[in-house]
């Protein structure tokens, strides 16, 4: 006889870990499948040459909520980790976002009022342009051409794989500029990486939860379906 369970949560990521905990809290029992050979999702970590690195790219968790803050803590440490790139243009390093930093490296400039009005004034080159054609367009018309030049260009067209001229408008809605020395690329008063990789989080939040690794949920649908009172679904949708 198949055994039943409360929940069937499919994908051993970081939202499925925490439903999984908190329902065994209270008493469910839990079966999470997840159709990689780890544990994590996308916040998996491995190990190469004594260096913690992130499989699918980094991961910086950042909150306001002091709440879900606290939580993950209680689980593993978090390290004080801001984020504040920098990007490399010709051998020059500029701060990300835009900030006051940012716009002294570019322009020289010190004050908010200084760097309003380099922006403005970059920005009327452009003002006949009404109604963006592409990217490149949109960009000129919110920014003006030194930033977009130094900082948009090259990253936008390397993320995307064509030139900007070549991408629809609409991905750059809006270039956020601070007007402060700030270098912080998140708002959020809390945000670091757990110390000893996001693997220990997972592995405590799923102790004592039933987990299958290798599981591809679409293979056998119907079966899956059946074990359980309710499906937690929480991978690609498409």
């Amino acid at each position: 006889m198949t055994e039943k369970y409360d929940y069937l949560i499919v994908g051993a990521g970081l939202f499925g870990s925490v439903f999984a905990h908190e329902a065994k809290k209270k008493g469910k029992r839990c079966l999470v499948i997840d159709k990689r050979n780890h544990l994590g999702g996308n916040i998996y970590c491995e190990e190469e040459n004594g260096i913690r690195v992130h499989k699918y790219g980094a991961h910086i968790f950042h909150t306001d909520n002091k709440e879900a803050w606290d939580y993950v803590n209680s689980f593993v440490e978090f390290n004080r980790f801001t984020n504040s790139p920098l990007a490399n243009y010709k051998g020059k390093l500029y701060n990300l976002p835009f900030n006051m930093n940012t716009f002294y490296q570019l322009w020289g400039v010190k004050t908010p009022e200084e760097a309003k009005r380099k922006i403005i004034e970059q920005r009327a080159e452009f003002a006949n342009i009404h109604e963006p054609k592409n990217l490149e367009e949109q960009a000129l018309k919110l920014c003006g051409l030194d930033i977009y030049k130094c900082l948009i260009k090259g990253y936008t067209e390397k993320q995307w794989g064509r030139a900007a001229t070549d991408l629809p408008p609409f991905i750059i809605k809006r270039v956020p500029f601070r007007y402060t020395f700030d270098n912080n690329y998140f708002n959020d008063a809390y945000q670091g990486i757990p110390k000893g990789g996001y693997n220990i989080l997972i592995e405590k939040l799923l102790e004592g939860v039933e987990v299958r690794l290798e599981v591809d949920y679409f293979v056998n649908r119907n079966y899956w379906d059946a074990i359980a009172d309710k499906i937690l679904f929480t991978g690609c949708i498409d």
